[in-house]
This record gives C-alpha cells, sequence and structure tokens, in this order.
C-alpha cells in the first residue's frame, strides 16, 4: 500500500494557438495509505490530468511526485506500482478474459500456480469465473469494464487508479459498478484515486473528496463537509441535483437579528440570529448572496403571524414536478428563479398558483458576490 505526495506540481503543454496550456497548476497534496480519494470537476478541471501524472502518463513541468517514499517522476509507468482502469477498457481483443487476465503476470514471470490462484481470486471478487473463455467481443461494456478491473488488481498493486471508467455505460449500470468498486476498496483497501466529472459519482463513492478547478484545488475535505460546507460559490454549485439556489441581496440589523431581503422586487426575507452568523454582520448594508439548497426550501404550513419577521416567503409555482417520493417546485419570487424539493406529495395543477415557501435557516449560507467564498 502507498501514501501518494505531491508537491508543488505543475502540467504546461502547447495550445492549439500556440499559447501554453496549464491543467495543473502548483498542486500540492497528500493522499493517506489506504485511502479512497476522488479527484472531482468539471471538464477540464485537472482532476484526470492530476491522476495521469500520478500514473506517469504525463510528465511534470515542475514540482515532484511520491508513490511511498519514492520520488517516480523519473519512473515509467510499469515501475510505479500501480494498477489504472481507464474510460475504455482496451482488453487484447484476441485474448480471452483469462488470457488478458494473465498477460502482465506472465511477462514478469510469475509462476503458473501464482497466475491461476491470483486470477480465481480477482474473478471470484468481479463474478467473472463464468467469463474466463470468453473473448472481449462476446462481453457487454459493463463486463469487459469487471474484467479491465481485475486486471488492474490480479498485480496486487500498490495503487489503484480509476481515470472516470463509468462513464460510457448507463444510469443503473453506473449505479450498480460504483457500489461494486467501493466495495472492492473496503476489501482489498488498496490506496484508491478515482477521477470523475460526475458528482453524484463522487459524492457517493469518496472517503476525501477533493475539487479542482481550472488545475487548482478548490476544496478538500470530506462529502459530508464538502456538501454542508462549501468553501466557495463554485464547490456549492457542483455538487447537488438540482443545484443550490443563489438569492441576490442585502442585509441589515434588527436587534440581535439580521435580516436578509431579497434584491429588486424578490419576496424572499428572512431572519438570522447575529449569534449564528457572527461573520455576516461585516456585510450589513452591503450585497451578498444567499444561497440554499432546495432539499431546504419547503411548503410552508401556514402564513407569518403579522409584524413578525419569518423565513418564509409567497412565491408563485412555474411548474410542478411530481417525482414519486418527491415533488420539485420550480418558482418565481420576483428576482430570482429557485427550485424547493419538497418531500410532500402535491400535484401538477398547482402550477400558476402562489403558494408560501418557508427556507431552513440553520441549512442557509451566505456568499460574498466579489470573492465567491462562503461567509
Amino acid at each position: 500500500m502507498a501514501k501518494v505526495t505531491l508537491r508543488s506540481v505543475s502540467t504546461v503543454s502547447r495550445g492549439a494557438n500556440a499559447g501554453d496550456v496549464t491543467a495543473v497548476n502548483d498542486l500540492s497534496l497528500e493522499l493517506n495509505d489506504h485511502e479512497f480519494v476522488v479527484l472531482a470537476g468539471p471538464p477540464a478541471s485537472g482532476n484526470a490530468t492530476t491522476l495521469r501524472v500520478i500514473a506517469g502518463l504525463e510528465e511534470t513541468s515542475k514540482g515532484e511526485v511520491f508513490i511511498g517514499k519514492r520520488r517516480v517522476n523519473d519512473l515509467p509507468p510499469n515501475d510505479r506500482g500501480i494498477g489504472m482502469v481507464f474510460q475504455n477498457p482496451s482488453l487484447y481483443p484476441q485474448m480471452s478474459v483469462f488470457e488478458n487476465l494473465a498477460f502482465a503476470l506472465k511477462l514478469r514471470k510469475f509462476p503458473k500456480p501464482e497466475i491461476e490462484k491470483r486470477i480465481a481470486d480477482a474473478a471470484g471478487i468481479l463474478g467473472l469465473e463464468e467469463m474466463r473463455e470468453r473473448k472481449p467481443k462476446q462481453l457487454s461494456g459493463e463486463e469487459c469494464l469487471r474484467v479491465a478491473i481485475a486486471r488492474a488488481i490480479v498485480r496486487q498493486p500498490e495503487l489503484l487508479l480509476f481515470e472516470e471508467p463509468l462513464s460510457g455505460l448507463d444510469a443503473g449500470m453506473r449505479a450498480q459498478l460504483r457500489t461494486e468498486i467501493a466495495r472492492l476498496h473496503q476489501r482489498l483497501r488498496t490506496t484508491t484515486i478515482y477521477a470523475t466529472h460526475d458528482e453524484s459519482e463522487a459524492m457517493a463513492m469518496a472517503e476525501r473528496l477533493v475539487v479542482m478547478k481550472n488545475g487548482v484545488v478548490q476544496q478538500n475535505d470530506s462529502p459530508f463537509k464538502i456538501y454542508n460546507e462549501p468553501m466557495n460559490l463554485f464547490v456549492a454549485d457542483f455538487f447537488g441535483r438540482p443545484a443550490m439556489n443563489f438569492v441576490k441581496g442585502t442585509l441589515k440589523l434588527d436587534r440581535d437579528a439580521l435580516i436578509f431581503h431579497e434584491s429588486g422586487e424578490g419576496t424572499i426575507e428572512a431572519r438570522f440570529l447575529v449569534a449564528d452568523r457572527p461573520a455576516a454582520s461585516e456585510y450589513i448594508g452591503r450585497p451578498l448572496l444567499l444561497g440554499i439548497r432546495p432539499e431546504d426550501i419547503e411548503v410552508a404550513h401556514s402564513s407569518p403571524e403579522k409584524g413578525k419577521s419569518s423565513t418564509s416567503f409567497p412565491a408563485l409555482v412555474d411548474l410542478v414536478e411530481a417525482m414519486g417520493g418527491e415533488t420539485y417546485f420550480h418558482l418565481q419570487t420576483g428576482a430570482h428563479p429557485i427550485v424547493c424539493r419538497s418531500r410532500r406529495g402535491f400535484h401538477p395543477h398547482q402550477a400558476g398558483h402562489r403558494l408560501r415557501f418557508e427556507i431552513d435557516p440553520q441549512k442557509a449560507h451566505f456568499f460574498d458576490p466579489s470573492s465567491t467564498i462562503r461567509i
């Protein structure tokens, strides 16, 4: 098993218009032994490039890469003690499943009994026992991926790397395979690094999440912390579907409370105790953004008492999506479109009506619109 350390790593390449393209920018990161770490971000975030730098498939322009105590910058991929699974499994088409799994072991002169044992173990873990003699053309995409994962683990690597392995599968199969990959890690406890552009996949699989944008780490934390305490607008918006609602407004002080007023003709007015939001006091009278996830807005039971400020507000229902166990309300407040993800059952005929909704003040966030940092 291995700890992975990146020290001030950058990768710069020549772009199409002769300009330099920086895919990873001065990245320093430590990934612990036995961890399952997900590198997450949109396309061109640098997460896949970071994975390929660790694997030795991309060169660094500066910085150092360590696997365990070994500096591996100058080592080829085959000497780094890694197993890697790509988006395209790229199996040898002329070989059977067994031969694909055995190929790398035979090159390394493993004795036949050891090859048989390792393949039997991997096939058992990944459900390939009945497919040993099949050729890749006789396998589904999901089965080819299982073979690719087995091929990576038969080498018993110090480090397992996954580069967007599930993106070619349908939604149901992706959900099943991500569960199996997580279980595989729990069983083997091999240090695992997984790169993905899919926020749901990242959230479901990671023990630790490293969120990247334009080659720079935005937040490095547990999935729980990243979802509930995002560092900035990018992280808040990337995780969660439907996405977090962002509402422009201002704060005013009312004795021991901060009152948020939506900008323009918006109807949202929410009350927060100063003691709960001390940093927000610096923004009294200044523009800021209120962030609230759709699941933290609910249909209000009743109207607020006259003369009292609350966290409920009226909004016009544009569209109602009944999703079975929950309902999505697409709302217009007068200044912003927002989404409420209600756990109650409602009917589509409520579209066009004005209803009252309420915000959970404990789950709301404030963001600085200039720096984008959460306050």
